[in-house]
């Protein structure tokens, strides 16, 4: 049996994989992180989620601890994230937060500690393979799969994680909480930015990095529009683009350096490369081979290959990848590297 340190966001999702890890005779301890003493405090692991956290440790009869990564937090991926945004780019916080705080100061503070591994709630799997590698690889419930956003973990890490909810679906995961009385099962999920509160994101990027205006321009280069800053749009974006046209309009490009937002037509956002950088494997490196190219959390697998460590090649024509995003690679279900869509 091993010493295991949970994060316990305060979900049912987190609450069930203590409760799982407990009664296979692990000895567990609870942690929340505190990471954003902003004004904005929702999402995951605001004040009432910590306080849930805390009594279902309590009902599991486990050690509740909160370590504030506040600092960590906005160094890591707040700061980074208004950064990302002024300069044209579509950054994804949270695979920032599992890459910087999770699976980063976490995973080492845990192992400073005596701990033999880090537990989280996530719906994914991990598994050794025949060859003594460990495979990361996508959760039973396919609308629930989280393996996305854990695209950076590799041998190391992946051999000090735990993902005890990843054979269930999300339903099994609720019966269980129920079974046991948690106060978390029926808790609905959190889907927002956990420092952005709903509807704030343009005020929030405003007050920290003020937008320089430029223009809106169609493919021809001609001027449609203004606009108060390039943080508020992003490649592929259709709604909130102030420009009245018969037809639908996309966003194609943003120009950082010019202040230049692009529209057209759907078809103009058509590419069959997608430029990637930071690439990185879960195992061993999966060059020039057919894989599924996955470029958002729950959007549909397309195929491709990675042709060299900075472009993906894909065998259709596939709408334009905002710069920042996730590019995840998978052989069947199976993740196997990732990279940020450059």
């Amino acid at each position: 049996m091993m010493n295991v340190l949970v994060a316990m966001s305060g979900g049912v999702d987190s609450s069930v994989a203590a409760a799982l890890l407990r009664d296979q005779g692990h000895d567990v301890t609870g942690v929340t992180l505190r990471l954003w003493g902003g004004q904005i405090d929702s999402g995951c692991c605001s004040v009432g989620d910590v306080e849930d956290a805390r009594r279902v440790a309590a009902q599991l009869d486990v050690p509740h601890y909160v370590f504030n990564l506040a600092e960590q937090f906005d160094d890591s991926v707040v700061g980074p994230y208004v950064e990302a945004h002024a300069q044209g780019q579509t950054p994804n916080p949270c695979v920032e937060c599992n890459r910087s705080i999770k699976f980063g100061v976490l995973l080492g503070r845990a192992a400073a500690l005596g701990f033999d591994a880090v537990a989280t709630g996530h719906h994914a799997r991990v598994r050794r393979a025949r060859d003594g590698d460990l495979r990361l690889l996508r959760g039973v419930d396919a609308a629930k799969d989280q393996s996305y956003v854990l695209y950076m973990l590799g041998q190391h890490e992946l051999a000090r994680v735990m993902l005890p909810i990843g054979e269930l679906t999300k339903a099994e995961v609720r019966a269980h909480a129920t079974r046991l009385g948690l106060r978390t099962a029926s808790k609905p999920e959190s889907m927002d930015v956990c420092f952005v509160a709903r509807d704030e994101r343009r005020r929030f990027l405003d007050d920290r990095a003020p937008g320089r205006p430029g223009d809106v321009v169609d493919m021809g280069g001609r001027l449609v529009a203004h606009h108060n800053g390039i943080a508020h749009f992003t490649v592929g974006q259709r709604r909130g683009l102030g420009v009245a046209a018969g037809e639908r309009r996309y966003v194609v490009d943003v120009d950082a350096v010019s202040a230049t937002v692009t529209i057209g037509r759907r078809e103009d956002l058509l590419r069959t490369e997608i430029p990637v950088r930071d690439l990185v494997w879960v195992g061993a490196p999966a060059r020039g081979r057919d894989l599924t190219v996955q470029v958002r959390a729950h959007g549909q697998p397309a195929p491709g290959r990675v042709v060299a460590p900075d472009r993906i090649v894909m065998h259709e024509p596939h709408p334009r990848v905002a710069s920042g995003q996730v590019v995840a690679l998978y052989d069947r279900d199976e993740l196997v590297g990732g990279g940020i869509a450059a």
